[in-house]
Formats: C-alpha cells, structure tokens, sequence
C-alpha cells in the first residue's frame, strides 16, 4: 500500500505566501512568524510530496521549480475550498465574503466593470472584487500564476490550457473624423480605406487581429501611429490623423480630448472579436469567483455586446 501523503493546510499556506514573496525572509514577514517556521515547513512539505518546489540561492532568494509552479496553483485551490468549508460549518456559506481577482482585457474595462460593480455590489454586498486591467498576454500571466480567478477578454491568444466561455461577439467597425469623405456612408469596405494613414491599436494579438482584417482584401494597411491607449486611438482619429478599427464600442462618439469620431460598419463579413470568460483548464473554481462569473453573464449580456 502506498502512505497518505500527510501535509497540512498550514504548509501549503506557509508555501503559498514564500513563492509570492519570493523569500523565506519576507513569507515570515508577511505571517508574523519566525523564519525558521516558514523554512520547517516548506521543508516537510517538500519531504512529504517527495518533490523540490524551490530552487534556493543565497542572494537570489527563492526560484519556483516546475513541480513547484504546479503546486501553486493546486495550492491556492486546496486552500480556497478549505475557506469555503469553514464557511459552510460556520452557516455563513449563504453570504459571499471574501475577495475575487477578476482579469479584464483593457478595453472592455471602462464600459463593463462600472455596472459590473453595481450589480455585484446590489447582489453579494460583502464580496470584495480585486481586478487586473491589462491585454491578453498578461492575462493569460495572470491565469497561469494563480494571480486572477477568471478573465473577461476578447479571445486573443488563448490556448488549449484555457477553457474559453463564449459570452458575445464584437464586430470590427471602422471610425473617421467628422470632415472625412466617407463619413456619411454608414458602412464602408476596408479597402477604400487602405490608401489612408491608419492609428494603430496596437496591443499584443489585437494588432495581429486588425492586420488580418486588411490581408482578407488583399491590402496592408499604411501606419502612422501606434498607441495602446483605445482613447487615444479615437482622440487622434478626431482630430484628423487617420482612420482606425475597433471593435469595442463606448456610449459616446466624443473622446476625451472633446473631438467626434464617426463609427461606420464594415459591409464585407469580416470576422467578429469573441467576448469570453476565460478560465485555465483544470482549476476548480470558488463560490466566490462562480457567483461573479453569473453576474458577468447577465451584464455582458445586457450590455448591447454582440
């Protein structure tokens, strides 16, 4: 027979917070204890599991092995499910307390997580929200370092290891300045618009994403600038610099810098931005972070996306 393996909550806890602080040092610091508790149990741990979860170097501090990147993330599940335990035996598992880490692509931030936070806060008034605003590859980070629960993103990017929820679709639109010859179309093709100087969101896989709008007519884009700001995309776009494509649409077509853009429709079937939740594949997810993921569904929804 093969020995129950006989590690405790308090070792994964101790190991939890030495892989964030990257020391044995700033984890005792952080728990109020002696170094030498963090470093016994992070020690037993790894005698317990029969695996090396550190690299140790003197001035370097403390370097996650493989194994020990796994273990992270199977750490912070086990320990997550032992609060909801506790939760329910104390009766309180009705009311949602604690926090989630929400990931959220940048530029869905500003127009879903002000009624995001409303209804969640009508809703499950003692659950706290922690968010990373950021594009697809730092989400996917975040994802893969236990860092964030879930993500609302476009589907950029994402692999295999990620299980990607379909929420709503969000077609690519074009915008031009007030004066411009096309303004008064509604709907253009690409292509007209190739010849002009284009601003950029350029943004990992987005740029790739707009590129392959322009490869599907048979033209590559002229560009003037780039930026990772969406307002300063359409602040330029404004004031005469270029024309540009997006797929978020605000509430208003003035920027902040108080110019009008024009929003036109692409007339050709040009492929549409997914809005997703996304998840890594294999993580059991808290009541917490499923009662917000609910709330995501129903304001996505209701939010004229797709």
């Amino acid at each position: 027979m093969t020995a129950p393996v006989g590690f405790t909550l308090v070792q994964l806890r101790y190991f939890v917070v030495a892989a964030e602080s990257g020391s044995m040092t700033a984890a005792a610091e952080r728990l109020h204890i002696a170094q030498s508790a963090v470093s016994t149990a992070v020690s037993n741990l790894e005698r317990d599991l029969r695996v090396q979860l550190f690299i140790r170097r003197r001035a370097k501090g403390l370097t996650l092995t493989s194994a020990g990147e796994r273990m992270l993330h199977q750490a912070r599940e086990l320990l997550g499910h032992a609060r909801e335990v506790a939760e329910e035996a104390r009766g309180t598992g009705a009311s949602l307390t604690g926090t989630v880490s929400l990931g959220c692509f940048m530029t869905l931030a500003p127009t879903l997580l002000p009624p995001l936070f409303t209804v969640c806060a009508e809703r499950h008034p003692d659950l706290e929200i922690s968010v990373l605003e950021a594009e697809a590859e730092e989400l996917a980070r975040a994802l893969r370092d236990g860092r964030i629960d879930f993500a609302l993103t476009y589907d950029l990017g994402f692999d295999g290891e990620f299980v990607r929820e379909p929420l709503a679709s969000a077609p690519a639109y074009a915008i031009v300045p007030p004066d411009h010859r096309l303004a008064g179309r509604g709907a253009v093709d690409l292509a007209e618009l190739a010849d002009e100087p284009l601003v950029l969101l350029d943004l990992p896989h987005s740029r790739d994403y707009f590129r392959s709008l322009f490869g599907a007519t048979g033209t590559s884009p002229h560009v003037r600038y780039r930026t990772r700001s969406y307002e300063t995309v359409r602040s330029l776009v404004a004031q005469g610099h270029g024309y540009s494509v997006l797929n978020q649409h605000p509430a208003t077509d003035q920027t902040y810098a108080g110019g009008v853009v024009v929003c036109l429709d692409l007339s050709d079937d040009y492929p549409s931005l997914e809005v997703v939740l996304a998840r890594l594949d294999g993580v059991r997810q808290s009541a917490r972070a499923r009662a917000l993921m609910d709330v995501v569904r129903e304001v996505v929804a209701g939010s004229g996306h797709g």
